[in-house]
């Protein structure tokens, strides 16, 4: 796994990302890039208020980072997020997964106490 980090402005790099990438993520946004002609695009994942644990997660695909985001790259997918959501997802590992109830996007998150029944929001 190829990981660099680097900020959209003139902001000191983060000494780490603040989440990876696990392989089948990395395949799944490879192929909706791909097939979606969102090349250069930045996935930004932020923190929101969300769900009846309280947080949650907003994925998206972005043409532009916002100016204050800490920025990086995996294996050629480059990410995005802003310093608030940066220390709730701190040694997040994002993965793709599917099973017999569906598919999604499944969030391993060290700093979550607490998730919802249906595991769509969390708290710290």
């Amino acid at each position: 796994m190829q990981t660099t980090t680097d900020t959209a402005t003139t902001q000191q790099p983060a000494p780490s990302p603040s989440f990876t990438l696990t392989e089948g993520a990395l395949k799944q946004l490879q192929t909706v890039i791909a097939d979606n002609g969102f090349e250069g695009y930045y996935l930004t994942i932020r923190v929101v208020p969300a769900g009846c644990s309280g947080m949650g997660y907003d994925l998206n695909l972005v043409k532009e980072a916002k100016a204050d985001d800490v920025v990086w790259e995996q294996d050629g997918i480059k990410m995005a997020t802003d310093a608030n959501s940066r220390g709730y997802l701190d040694g997040t590992q994002v993965d793709y997964v599917k099973s017999i109830q569906g598919e999604g996007f499944q969030f391993s998150n060290p700093n979550a106490k607490s998730s919802c029944g249906c595991g769509t929001s969390f708290t710290t």
